[in-house]
């Protein structure tokens, strides 16, 4: 397998050295150098090593000087498309080829050639270069290539009638779409507010392409333009309302809503206009003022209906509903008029997603604020009704609204019972797990007790016991407290978090704590079976269940390895069988050493040496004891059998080196002296990042092999001795 890799990689090598020197003689020769370079593109696009080997044997820098001195535009374009392509790859060459050189270069190519083949390819170029790059965001600024992209985005597309069957519009609309895609890059991931401030002057252009062309292939490129240059940017979101960007954006919005029942295209449409108009009112909820005048929220709601949408567009018209109404009454108003309230809550009791309830929250939260304000809110808005009409209206509306809250109160009502019923049996696992500690503590004791020879011995025992007990007693009860209050806690936070006042939340509780601390009281033999049962008994099907970790980890703690506890289970049955008649004492003669040592702190170790040392073994430990040796003999045949089977990691590191056929030479690493270029990369790297050397090794084209700690001792001697240089 390492052979044919090996092979394949040798394979690559050749091809593109002798690509690159088909390159180097064919300049008379415009199509075998086109050739040439789609071959390039597609080797280095199957191969991730193989841009870093082209890079490293000089095809970057041939083709982009073949870009820019080749008077054949096919070559450009090759050139051009090739790059790109290698940049987009390998992040290594995307930093080598991020230079304000070739930005410039970009810049004329975008200016000045009428091709427009060539102009696309060059945008597609200064996308891959720009995208996830900080440096080349700000290149693409400084070198005056985004004017002239912002130009582009202006004049391109001339007229607003699109019409894609006519081949020079369909080329002009393909270079468009690429100028806002870039624009895109340049102002988002990573975030750039100076690239947002400047594309702020192409928002009326983008508004009067909205208002005159209602077309998926204009509102989609324009939405997404708008939505990264709007987002986290108080300033620019201030700018774009300036302009009427929100109005225009609303009735777009509300044209599309209208349309969404005759095509599916149009709702998902309105769903990508929701996200630009969430980006906008995200950190500025006062802009929602601005929506009410054309009734946003209704239109949201009946977006919000159509069953065509999943759910994470359904999280983007939630998320949108929540701001619209954090901050502006009427929004809410018509929220609560236009059944608003029971969508919500239908939305967070029947989806599963996380990200989805959370928003339906966050409206419910809305919803709770504007009801205490409701009967005055509602006072404030004037009808074209007489007074009867009005005051009948008024009714119909608090009627709705008291059917809404009652229906919130009742799926609260239930997540509480679910809760409480959950927290019940949490208690009950608890008890069963503290009773079986109890009886093995009983049951040591009251083996201490029988191997007492005096009497005052044994009464200290039996206070011991007791001692233990009323331990355990209280230990209980300090825990039934604490769970109560935990509950309490979790209540109230529910309180907080839902939009509906809990009203029931403080009788449950204290119904809780009377169980609770009744159930402590109940004989022991009773409590164990009932509580078995109810243990076994659990429902699976609870929607709101939280994790019993203690009675979790007390669960994992009981399947150990140690064969005391293995057969406690079985010494428990006999010794209170034996205890309840009259010779117990003589019984005790007949059982073995292991059954005897019970009082005795034992370990897999000690207990396993003293049934090998006993004479008289019951018929159990004699069943242990063989089955132990017939492991330990077993595993003694498989070492034999297999000596590569070790053990400790001193011994199996010397394996892996012994595994080394002899005769063969371990290959030391070639040295490579620094070059001026590496010295300026380090000093540069350790100014901008520190003493952080892998990320200084991946930003800088350092030569192959380099690793880490070459960096840093180099720096380290140059710190020392600054005139060593290339060394």
């Amino acid at each position: 397998m390492e052979s044919e890799d090996t092979k394949k990689i040798q394979e690559m090598k050749t091809d593109l050295n002798l690509l690159l020197e088909c390159l180097k003689y064919q300049m008379d020769n415009p199509f075998s150098q086109k050739e040439a370079l789609v071959t390039i593109h597609s080797i280095c696009q199957q191969n991730n090593n193989a841009g870093i080997y082209f890079r490293e044997i000089g095809g970057l820098t041939f083709i982009k000087n073949l870009a820019k001195s080749s008077e054949h535009s096919v070559v450009k374009e090759a050139a051009l498309y090739a790059l790109g392509g290698i940049a987009e790859k390998d992040v290594y060459c995307q930093q080598t080829l991020c230079t304000s050189e070739l930005f410039e270069d970009l810049t004329c190519f975008l200016s000045n050639e009428s091709n427009t083949n060539l102009k696309r390819v060059s945008v597609y170029v200064v996308l891959v270069l720009v995208s996830n790059n900080r440096m080349g965001q700000t290149l693409v600024r400084e070198t005056g290539c985004i004017t002239v992209l912002s130009q582009l985005f202006r004049t391109v597309l001339s007229k607003y009638e699109l019409n894609l069957s006519d081949k020079n519009v369909f080329q002009n609309y393909q270079l468009w779409s690429s100028v806002c895609s870039t624009l895109c890059v340049c102002v988002n991931n990573p975030q750039n507010d100076e690239n947002q401030k400047f594309c702020c002057s192409l928002f009326s252009y983008a508004n009067e392409w909205l208002i005159n062309c209602m077309e998926p292939e204009i509102i989609r490129p324009i939405c997404s333009f708008i939505g990264l240059t709007l987002a986290n940017n108080i300033s620019v979101q201030k700018y774009f309302l300036s302009v009427g960007g929100l109005d225009i954006l609303a009735q777009v919005f509300v044209q599309l809503v209208s349309d969404s029942h005759k095509t599916l295209s149009s709702a998902k449409l309105a769903v990508m206009v929701t996200k630009t108009v969430d980006a906008c009112i995200a950190d500025n909820p006062t802009f929602g003022i601005v929506l009410f005048k054309y009734q946003i929220v209704p239109k949201l709601l009946t977006l919000l209906l159509h069953e065509s949408l999943d759910s994470g567009e359904k999280f983007s018209i939630i998320l949108t509903l929540g701001h619209c109404t954090e901050d502006c009454e009427e929004n809410q108003y018509d929220l609560f008029k236009y059944n608003g309230l029971p969508l919500m809550i239908q939305a967070l009791t029947d989806s599963q997603d996380e990200e989805l309830n959370k928003a339906a929250i966050f409206v419910l939260h809305n919803c709770q604020r504007a009801a205490e304000k409701l009967s005055l809110s509602l006072g404030d808005y004037s009808f074209d009704e007489n007074e009867t009409e009005q005051s009948n209206y008024m009714n119909m509306k608090e009627k709705k609204l008291e059917e809404h809250w009652k229906k919130a109160k009742e799926i609260l009502h239930r997540i509480e019972q679910l809760e409480r019923e959950e927290n019940e049996e949490k208690i009950k696992r608890e008890k069963y797990m503290d009773n079986i500690l109890s009886r093995n503590i009983n049951l040591q004791n009251t083996l201490k007790h029988l191997h007492t020879d005096s009497t005052g011995q044994g009464t200290k025992g039996g206070d011991k016991s007791k001692s233990h007990c009323r331990q355990i007693q209280s230990y209980k009860s300090h825990r039934v407290m604490s769970q109560a209050s935990s509950d309490d806690q979790m209540k109230t936070l529910l309180k907080d978090a839902n939009p509906v006042n809990a009203c029931y939340i403080e009788d449950e509780k204290n119904k809780t704590l009377f169980k609770a601390n009744s159930s402590c009281n109940q004989n022991s033999h009773e409590e164990t079976a009932l509580e078995q049962n109810n243990f076994v008994s659990q429902s699976s099907d609870h929607v709101f269940k939280h994790p019993t970790h203690t009675a979790k980890n007390r669960k994992q703690q009981l399947p150990v390895t140690d064969p005391f506890t293995l057969c406690s289970d079985i010494i428990n049955k006999e010794v209170i069988g034996f205890l309840a008649t009259e010779d117990c004492s003589k019984m005790l003669k007949y059982r073995c050493s292991g059954c005897i040592a019970v009082g005795k702190s034992l370990n897999s170790r000690n207990f396993s040496k003293l049934l090998h040392s006993c004479q008289y073994q019951c018929d159990r430990h004699k069943v242990i004891v063989e089955a132990e040796d017939k492991y330990k003999s077993e595993l003694r045949k498989s070492l034999i059998c297999n000596k590569k089977i070790l053990l400790t990691p001193r011994r199996r590191q010397r394996l892996s080196n012994e595994s080394i056929t002899p005769g063969e030479i371990k290959k030391r690493r070639i040295r490579k002296n620094f070059t001026k270029e590496e010295v300026n990369y380090l000093y540069n790297g350790v100014k901008k990042m520190g003493n952080h050397w892998n990320s200084i090794l991946w930003s800088f084209p350092f030569q192959q092999g380099r690793t880490a700690v070459d960096l840093a001792r180099k720096y380290q001697k140059l710190t020392k001795y600054p005139k060593c240089g290339a060394s």
